[in-house]
């Protein structure tokens, strides 16, 4: 079974391309333009959240502050893009597990994926 990603993205030129690229590397995708569906709790969970700092109504700082509070998604890697700079610290700071800053290589993009999948199937074995 594929994992699944979940990605909170607005702009659709953006979407469609980490659609493209998620699924080539074979992850099952699930994308929210907005992210009401995620306060209210309306979605399969996903193995990890990609999601932006800018985001329509709700900042994406927010969203991801929300997820790790979460009894049913706070165990959930997040990795946050942005292309404002000095978003890094923010987002971790939200508990974002990771960062991406935009525009960012597919390679990079795919690294940090598979890093934070990796650490999250390596912490679900030893507890």
């Amino acid at each position: 079974m594929a994992q699944r990603i979940c990605i909170v993205e607005d702009d659709e030129s953006i979407q469609d391309i980490l659609r493209i690229i998620l699924q080539n590397a074979g992850y099952e995708t699930i994308i929210f333009a907005d992210g009401h569906p995620i306060m209210k709790n309306n979605y399969s969970f996903p193995d990890l959240f990609l999601l932006d700092k800018q985001l329509p109504n709700i900042d994406g700082l927010v969203r991801c502050e929300y997820l790790k509070r979460n009894s049913h998604t706070k165990e959930i890697p997040i990795v946050m893009m942005s292309a404002y700079p000095n978003v890094k610290e923010l987002a971790l700071c939200a508990g974002a597990d990771d960062f991406i800053e935009k525009p960012f290589a597919m390679s990079l993009l795919l690294k940090t994926i598979k890093t934070q999948l990796q650490k999250q199937t390596a912490e679900h074995v030893t507890e």
